[in-house]
């Protein structure tokens, strides 16, 4: 009977030792992804309020953009894609704003997320804007600021902050951002 008692023992011991061996192994997975999802929400998409983060991109022109060089102006960054129905629409809305504020300090960055620019360019040949048209063929900028539906609208103020992110598009939502660049106009 003792004998039997201590491989019990033995197996209740083992068991216990696994169990705290797994503990273990689920803590430091844990820790582990804390740490990850920490490191994560540096990158996380911008938060009202909070500084714009720089980029430069390639223009439709040529040159080289950078966004930090509008400071000054109020900035819609629109990405958008060849693809993107929504995107259709939205870019004549944006147009017009363009026409009626660029004068009074307010940019437009159309930033085309297509994976080729020449799949933009087929677009702009339908669709014409005077506003410039930004080359993220590597997604980082995109990547950037967390951007995750088409298409995806960014105002930053003329200090450089971040005051407006806007996902998706739907007919109206150009008057939600005249009605917010009128705003930030007065500031």
């Amino acid at each position: 009977m003792i004998f039997k008692q201590t491989n019990l023992s033995k197996t209740s011991s083992r068991k216990a030792s696994s169990k705290s061996t797994l503990g273990k192994f689920i803590l430091l997975g844990a820790a582990t992804l804390s740490l990850c999802l920490g490191a994560a929400n540096v990158s996380a998409k911008p938060v009202s309020g909070e500084k714009s983060p720089d980029f430069t991109l390639k223009s439709k022109d040529g040159g080289n953009m950078r966004l930090s060089e509008q400071r000054g102006n109020i900035v819609l960054v629109n990405f958008w894609a060849s693809w993107c129905g929504p995107c259709r629409e939205e870019l004549p809305a944006f147009e017009e704003l363009y026409q009626e504020y660029q004068d009074l300090g307010v940019e437009i960055l159309a930033v085309n997320v297509d994976d080729d620019p020449e799949k933009a360019n087929v677009l702009l040949d339908d669709i014409e804007v005077s506003f410039p048209v930004l080359f993220d063929t590597s997604g980082d900028v995109s990547q950037l600021y967390d951007v995750n539906a088409m298409p995806t609208t960014v105002m930053v103020d003329r200090d450089g902050n971040v005051r407006l992110l806007h996902p998706g598009y739907r007919k109206g939502d150009e008057k939600k951002y005249e009605k917010a660049i009128k705003m930030l106009m007065r500031e």
